[in-house]
């Protein structure tokens, strides 16, 4: 410091030293707010995986909602194959996943929660040439269907749920990778299929698309949480991974009440 008549002043050095001081202050605070929120689970970094049925039409609007309330917060989401899903779980690329499980694939090591049921419903268009309202189970093997490629766990669990009830298709016409393809088609009256009521909710709603009702038939689908048993979450991760557990869990049980209040 240095006199300046009657003032005191900080000289050139002591001027430099002040404002390295300020921006130590400054920054601390910043860092004791950015703790606090980690702390409250508001900020941080997720990855997370999901099939595709759930990361493509379930899991969007969810985690919108959730970065609404933790707007600092980087979430990432990689849509992909059930077996892709725990795989990079269990590599750790990603934090965790919601998927349905491919019943081949190994989960040793893993934390595997159910947390809600997806429902298959047949559906068809006006092109597609069927008529009725419903289908007894008997006469599903009879139809042309659209589906899912041959050899992936969505096509093996959607044989696995029609084999419980005796149902065994005899006519495949085209086979895609993915639901809004297979939507498609049964739109320009290639068949009927069965979808996930979540990846169907817009058509179903605006008529492109109607379901068809299959007595005493209700195929279920288990969507499950996972993440590995040695991963340390953090407070945000943990927090986005319970919301939407919740999430799809309320999804789930909503769709089947509007299903039952439209029947």
């Amino acid at each position: 410091m240095q006199r300046d008549g009657r003032r005191i002043a900080l000289t050139d050095e002591g001027n430099r030293a002040y404002l390295w001081a300020s921006e130590i202050v400054r920054r601390t605070h910043e860092l004791e707010r950015e703790i606090t929120a980690r702390d409250q689970g508001s900020v941080g970094t997720a990855t997370l995986s999901a099939s595709m049925t759930l990361g493509s039409y379930v899991l969007p609007p969810m985690i919108n909602a959730f970065h609404r309330r933790t707007p600092m917060g980087n979430i990432s989401v990689r849509i992909t194959t059930p077996m892709l899903a725990t795989d990079t779980v269990q590599e750790g690329d990603c934090d965790f996943a919601f998927t349905i499980l491919d019943p081949r694939h190994e989960t040793s090591g893993l934390s595997v929660k159910h947390v809600a049921d997806e429902t298959l419903i047949l559906v068809a268009s006006d092109k597609t040439g069927f008529a009725s309202k419903s289908c007894e189970p008997v006469a599903l093997a009879e139809l042309t269907f659209v589906t899912a490629q041959s050899g992936t766990p969505r096509r093996e669990i959607e044989e696995a749920a029609l084999a419980r009830f005796g149902v065994h298709r005899k006519r495949i016409s085209i086979e895609f990778g993915h639901a809004e393809a297979i939507k498609q088609a049964v739109r320009a009256g290639a068949g009927l299929a069965f979808l996930f009521r979540s990846s169907a909710t817009d058509e179903l709603a605006s008529g492109v698309l109607r379901e068809i009702e299959t007595p005493g038939m209700e195929l279920r689908v288990p969507v499950y949480q996972i993440h590995r048993k040695d991963k340390n979450l953090s407070t945000f991760q943990r927090s986005l991974m319970a919301f939407l557990a919740d999430g799809i869990g309320a999804h789930e049980t909503l769709r089947r009440a509007e299903a039952i209040e439209g029947a």
